[in-house]
């Protein structure tokens, strides 16, 4: 999914890039002026002037549409030809082994259209039953969104469009419909009314969705499925003094609530041998995947010339016969797998033997180290996870001032996962996280900024020959043989511009680590500011100033005085632009999101020419795409602050951005239900922090129009929009006040209630679960199991079912926590930890990592069954589902999907 947001993103970049050029170009302005006699000295200019500012907005529209729209259509129909086909790309929730059976989602129909209906009526909560709340929430977002932008339409475009058709400029085609076509100010009423009537109902939206999260967050974190997870039991403290790194005073300070204590520990050693250990196993695993498959291959061939395949010898004698015995039946010496101690000058040893010694003297030595970490005999480093019994005594922790000293034993995290943890951050002190916040903020946004400079080169690659006629000693490039320069100037800025778009996330995210995030989850989050912070400056501002700027600059430099009216006419004609990419997005992102073609592709390849062991092909086959929720939210956080920000100036933006939206969420609905997983869990922070981002759409807009009033020397308009600009920023930080606490906290009066509920309903036993345990509340693979209508063993609806106006603005009563609480999964998994899982569940990976399972396709000669044998006295190995078929191509069962290497999914 980054990927293709990086895609699209290139080419939006890449349709702007050219502006760099036009700069260059501004600077001989005065010359054209003088040219082209544009300052006044002909008298046919003006009328060549009106037609220039009233460019074919409507063809250049139809231009982009078209071929648009001819790819998505091909790219559906490639999907809908190539999902019946390719089922593990297309629907691999269906039926994947490595899914528990309440994380699959039941097939579709497997017919070309008749998919639809089934699809259509399945609600969007199912991923919240089946996936993530995250997953969950993005959809969610991007519903709201779009309806925001429907409702916009429903607001301006009556009032609106005839105020600014009929307003006497000389706009024509779509520039007929925005504001810069309206030259009475009388007129300019009409455009504050509106705005104060949408963006307020945009402000009402904001407040109306973080009510509706923080009843949802509440349900789903106070569920019996979540608060039976050990880690909505577990608070990580960093920044922890030395004195505090002291189990016994750790214990005196939380009481007896306190359950277990995890101080985390330098591992630099054992790390790097537990590393060491894992790839000699591999290279093990592989250097007998490569025995046997020779000697299978050998006997094929020998068969073939009529030869004997000598059956299966795989017996117990020839098992436990000299190693490698059988294998030599089959293949030479010196054809075994080998490999150089060192690149080329190495001494060549064989690479079974050489690794099976090397596991005798790694493994006890891992073994060793990890049982005296255990013992808690390591290097103590400032963090420490703390497990209480129950999620209220981690919820009074947590909110609690915990250390009599500034930043110390801060920040605090609850609910951390442990494979979600970056490890080496935990070693960071409170001096050090200051100093590196202070750092990566400061990077990104010297980034943000001159993030212009390495696209505008890409952009002047772009219009060689435009730059050569500006600076003639370029003449030399001319000389370049067409296709080379062909190529340079058409192919070489387009791939510069892709792996420019593609590298930005990944820097992003380096950046959020090294500024001391301690989970995958606050990496996401802090990506999610960062990248939203890019969006709307490169993607957005930067595009629109350039594009109004770029439009008249020349006009300006000729006739000074008249830049505030120039202005004001171009800046609207900037949303054409934007009318083109919401076009371009919605079409495209959703298509492609679909299709996905590239992954389709890469799947195909890597797994014909890459995957050479069983392990590697079970790894491919049951790994799911996930979705980086902090460069997702921003690219359509950002579309909906464009429509918000154009929603008064351009109303014609907002219809496009709600076909857009809608149709992006239809192919993000599909990849939920069907395609992709979710591997970081940010309990659904990345919704509220959109709706917060949101806003700037709102605030934009209201700075543009006082802006537009300013330039047209409108003052009524203008003291209007600053009084409904002060009202709209002391109601926002007035709501942020109050609803902050309830973002980060659990409210103790929840919990009780909660668990009077819970009680409630275990005496509540359903009519049609006479198969059902008293007080078991299970989850159906089914997709009528998660509807929104109530379930029977939740007993009656708190509320009698209201009415759409009423349920919409009394979010507080009709979408209460006692309500959205009927939502959540319930009977989802049975959460229940061994006590070696309870006891390794917060060490280091290095610590708890234990000898790897390797495993082996198993022939009918009986050399997979030796080599299980002999390897097997050093490290634990398996041929169990995995050979070959009769052409000796490696196979693994991939109906049960259940291999020696399956591990069940630990519900932290």
């Amino acid at each position: 999914m980054d990927t293709l947001n990086a895609f699209n993103s290139a080419i939006q970049r890449r349709s702007t890039s050219g502006l760099t050029l036009r700069h260059i170009i501004e600077r001989r302005a005065f010359s054209f002026c003088e040219k082209t006699n544009l300052a006044g000295n002909n008298p046919d200019a003006g009328s060549a002037q009106d037609e220039k500012k009233n460019d074919p907005s409507l063809s250049s529209f139809l231009s982009t549409l078209v071929p648009t729209l001819v790819f998505a259509l091909v790219f559906v129909t490639l999907f809908l030809l190539l999902r019946r086909k390719f089922k593990r790309n297309y629907e691999p929730r269906t039926f994947l082994g490595s899914l528990r059976t309440q994380e699959r989602s039941p097939a579709l129909p497997n017919g070309l259209l008749n998919w639809f209906g089934t699809f259509s009526k399945v609600p969007d909560s199912f991923v919240l039953n089946h996936q993530s709340l995250d997953g969950f929430l993005l959809l969610r977002y991007l519903k709201v969104a779009s309806a925001t932008c429907l409702v916009g339409c429903c607001i301006t475009w009556p009032v609106l469009f005839p105020i600014n058709i009929t307003g006497g400029g000389t706009q024509k085609q779509l520039n007929l419909l925005s504001f810069g076509n309206v030259v009475d100010k009388n007129r300019y009423y009409a455009h504050v009314f509106i705005a104060w009537i949408f963006l307020g109902f945009v402000f009402y939206m904001v407040a109306r969705e973080s009510i509706y999260y923080i009843n949802l967050r509440q349900a789903y974190l106070l569920s019996p499925l979540y608060a039976s997870r050990m880690s909505s039991r577990t608070v990580l403290f960093t920044s922890v003094p030395k004195d505090y790194l002291n189990e016994g005073l750790l214990r005196r300070m939380f009481g007896r609530a306190l359950k277990n204590i995890w101080i985390a520990n330098d591992c630099k050693e054992i790390e790097k041998l537990v590393e060491e250990r894992d790839k000699v196993a591999m290279k093990l695993e592989v250097a007998e995947t490569k025995l046997i498959k020779l000697a299978n291959i050998n006997r094929l061939k020998s068969m073939k010339k009529g030869g004997q395949s000598n059956g299966p010898l795989g017996n117990a004698d020839e098992a436990n016969g000299e190693s490698g015995s059988v294998a030599a039946k089959w293949v030479p010496t010196k054809k075994r797998p080998t490999h150089r101690l060192k690149p080329i000058i190495g001494k060549k040893v064989d690479t079974i033997n050489w690794c099976r010694a090397e596991l005798e003297r790694l493994i006890p030595k891992v073994d060793a180290l990890q049982a005296a970490h255990r013992a808690g005999n390591g290097k103590f480093i400032p963090s420490v996870f703390v497990e209480f019994y129950h999620q209220s005594e981690a919820q009074s922790a947590f909110q609690s001032l915990t250390h009599h000293h500034a930043l110390h034993m801060s920040p605090r995290f609850i609910g951390v996962n442990p494979d979600e943890v970056i490890w080496k951050n935990l070693k960071i002190t409170w001096a050090s996280r200051v100093v590196r916040n202070i750092l990566t903020i400061s990077f990104v946004i010297l980034l943000i900024v001159f993030w212009s400079i390495p696209v505008g080169f890409v952009g002047i690659l772009s219009n060689i020959r435009s730059l050569i006629d500006l600076a003639p000693f370029l003449k030399f490039l001319l000389k370049i043989p067409p296709i080379i320069f062909g190529l340079v100037q058409g192919l070489l800025p387009a791939v510069l511009l892709a792996v420019l778009m593609a590298l930005l996330p990944i820097i992003l995210r380096m950046m959020a680590k090294i500024g001391g995030a301690p989970s995958l989850s606050a990496v996401e989050l802090r990506t999610q500011n960062f990248y939203f912070g890019f969006q709307v400056v490169q993607v957005f501002l930067v595009t629109t100033l350039t594009s109004a700027a770029s439009a008249s600059v020349t006009e300006i430099l000729c006739k000074p005085m008249d830049a505030p009216n120039l202005l004001a006419t171009n800046l609207p004609k900037a949303s054409n632009f934007y009318i083109s990419y919401f076009v371009l997005q919605g079409l495209t992102i959703s298509s492609g999101a679909l299709l996905g073609i590239a992954g389709l592709i890469i799947f195909r390849l890597l797994h014909k020419f890459l995957d050479t062991t069983p392990r590697k092909m079970y790894k491919r086959w049951s790994t799911l795409s996930a979705l980086g929720w902090g460069t997702i939210f921003p690219v359509y956080t950002n579309l909906t602050v464009i429509a918000i920000t154009y929603s008064i100036i351009a109303p014609l933006v907002l219809g496009f951005a709600t076909i857009g939206l809608y149709l992006i969420y239809l192919a993000y609905r599909y990849n939920l239900f069907f395609v992709t997983d979710s591997n970081v869990d940010t309990k659904g922070l990345v919704y509220p922090r959109a709706l917060q981002q949101t806003t700037t759409g709102a605030y934009l807009a209201i700075i543009c129009l006082i802006g537009l009033f300013g330039i047209q020397a409108a003052p009524g308009p203008i003291v209007l929009m600053v009084v409904f600009l002060i009202f709209v920023i002391l109601f926002h930080m007035s709501l942020n006040t109050a609803l902050e606490p309830l973002l980060k906290y659990l409210p103790k009066s929840l919990e009780a209630e909660e668990q009077s509920l819970l009680a409630a309903e275990d005496g509540v036993v359903a009519p049609n679960s006479s198969g059902t345990e008293k007080g078991s509340h299970v989850a159906s693979a089914g997709f009528n199991s998660s509807t929104d209508s109530p379930r029977e063993d939740l007993g009656p609806a708190p509320h009698k079912k209201p009415n759409f106006i009423t349920k919409f603005l009394r979010p507080d009563l009709y979408t209460d926590y006692h309500t959205l609480r009927r939502l959540v999964p319930r009977g989802f998994a049975d959460i229940v930890y061994d006590p070696v899982t309870e006891r390794d569940a917060y060490y280091h990976p290095s610590i708890s990592s234990q000898t790897p399972l390797l495993w082996v396709p198993r022939d009918g000669m009986g050399v997979s069954r030796q080599e299980c044998h002999h390897s097997g006295k050093v490290i634990p190995m398996s041929d169990e589902g995995a050979g070959f078929d009769e052409k000796g191509k490696l196979t693994w069962d991939h109906e049960t999907a259940r291999p020696p290497i399956w591990q069940e999914k630990i519900y932290y």
